[in-house]
């Protein structure tokens, strides 16, 4: 039996996590959703065309779907569903500004994931992410560890192109690392963070760390901002194409994810970026990560700030 991923919502996001997935070649079928009639097959007609060039054979299909779960047979059979539904920020707009709205959208989706792929495991990029991995598990009721979320691994990739960017070096010898939410409380782990095998404090002030993690925390809201209409998805898209593979692959590869956490680093009960490893039942385990007193803290800090945040949403 052939791999199939769905990719739900065809916005720049979906459409370019659909794109991603397909000239990976590891799937037969990518199919693309999205409310707006002809728009995912339009895109899929297209994007099968490139297959000649690009040299992939994975088909993709494009369904359009309606107010009532009209077209979601469609994803049956998905090993992994993308969840992108849902309205991107506008300029001034934080992630939390979008909770109501997206609540309605993804809880709906995921309903219809829950009927339709009901083995599926679940990535969840709408935002506000923390939220809405948290609400897309409920509705779902889906095991934990197959529902996670996207946010750590774009955190890190920001924070490494900074890092890359300040120091004039090529950014595959930098490494770092983002726990914590996506957005205020999101937490970078400067003591986990290394270039050329060095530690980061070594490479750089401290003053300068944190003027480069303000700019990570910051970074979605800068490209909303020079955009005017719409938010990030490059990036964005290629951290969830990454994941999603690591799922198809069961690769057991170590990522920073959204994940369930249930007594890691002392918390328990909450939807949170850790890091963890990924393979075909979604998260195998969370990795614990040593971290110096204050990146500790911090975690601890976001957890209940997520935590509350996430207590809020099961009446949505």
């Amino acid at each position: 039996m052939g791999k199939k991923v769905t990719v739900v919502g065809a916005g720049f996001y979906g459409s370019t996590t659909a794109q991603r997935l397909a000239e990976y070649d590891v799937f037969d079928t990518v199919v693309i959703t999205d409310i707006v009639e002809g728009k995912p097959a339009g895109l899929a007609l297209d994007l099968n065309q490139s297959r000649a060039i690009e040299g992939f054979e994975t088909k993709v299909v494009g369904v359009t779907t309606g107010p009532n779960g009209e077209g979601y047979e469609q994803i049956e059979g998905s090993d992994v569903v993308v969840i992108t539904a849902g309205l991107p920020r506008k300029p001034g707009m934080s992630r939390m500004d979008l909770l109501e709205t997206n609540a309605k959208i993804v809880r709906q989706v995921a309903e219809n994931v829950a009927k339709y792929a009901p083995n599926a495991v679940v990535i969840v990029v709408s935002n506000p992410l923390d939220e809405m991995t948290a609400l897309a598990q409920l509705a779902t009721q889906f095991p934990k560890n197959r529902v996670l979320g996207q946010a750590g691994m774009l955190d890190t990739a920001r924070f490494s192109n900074f890092v890359a960017e300040a120091l004039n070096v090529p950014v595959a010898s930098v490494r770092t690392l983002t726990l914590g939410s996506h957005g205020d409380t999101m937490v970078p782990v400067p003591s986990k963070s290394t270039v050329n095998g060095k530690p980061l404090r070594e490479a750089m002030p401290a003053e300068q760390i944190e003027e480069l993690v303000v700019k990570t925390r910051n970074g979605g809201a800068e490209v909303v901002a020079l955009l005017k209409t719409g938010s990030a998805y490059y990036a964005p898209s290629a951290a969830a194409a990454r994941m999603a593979k690591a799922v198809a692959e069961d690769s057991g590869e170590v990522m920073p994810v959204c994940a369930w956490v249930d007594g890691e680093y002392g918390i328990s009960g909450v939807y949170l970026g850790v890091e963890a490893q990924i393979g075909a039942e979604g998260v195998k385990r969370v990795v614990e990560t040593d971290l110096d007193a204050d990146e500790r803290a911090s975690l601890l800090e976001a957890a209940e700030a997520v935590r509350a945040k996430q207590g809020d949403i099961s009446s949505m």
